[in-house]
């Protein structure tokens, strides 16, 4: 059956479009309210937002053809129109004041990710840190401990390593 054009109901908790998914179809909702999630089901899932009526999704696949960028969940039960790319033009004409919309969707995407990007950055940043921190500690605990060896005079005689206390060492 051809949905093109008609509304389509989806029930609460459905999930419509699924990041990593090709879906060249766009979405208005016209009743409910959808979840937009990156990393949907696993441990690294974020919520972008939550959208309602008026607002549109999809429209990457629909203007690109590349997957989905997000994943779509009904939040409530939801009543969209789905538009196909065939009827992007006609859908333009009798809803242009959904096309500023549309661009408004995809500038908020675009700063919600980008702000995604900047916390993962921080956290790269701050892993590094930590990870030169544990080599120079690690290379101090080198330095200032010796390992068992009866020839060495330092040798500790319960058969462990023991503090060398040499004052060249940082």
């Amino acid at each position: 059956m051809d949905n093109t054009g008609k509304i389509i109901s989806f029930p609460q908790d459905s999930v419509i479009l699924k990041e990593g998914e090709i879906n060249i179809d766009m979405y208005k909702i016209l009743q409910g309210n959808v979840e937009l999630y990156t990393g949907y089901g696993t441990d690294q899932e974020v919520l972008l937002g939550i959208i309602g009526p008026q607002s549109c999704f999809g429209e990457f696949g629909l203007l690109l053809h590349q997957p989905a960028i997000y994943t779509v969940v009904a939040y409530t039960d939801v009543y969209a129109m789905r538009v196909s790319e065939g009827e992007m033009g006609d859908f333009v004409q009798q809803n242009h004041k959904n096309i500023i919309d549309i661009m408004r969707n995809m500038a908020r995407m675009m700063m919600l990710m980008q702000h995604q990007i900047d916390l993962l950055s921080e956290d790269v940043k701050t892993a590094e840190k930590d990870i030169q921190d544990i080599v120079k500690r690690t290379q101090r605990n080198i330095r200032n401990y010796a390992v068992y060896n009866p020839k060495d005079p330092w040798y500790d005689k319960r058969g462990k390593m023991h503090f060398l206390n040499r004052p060249d060492l940082p």
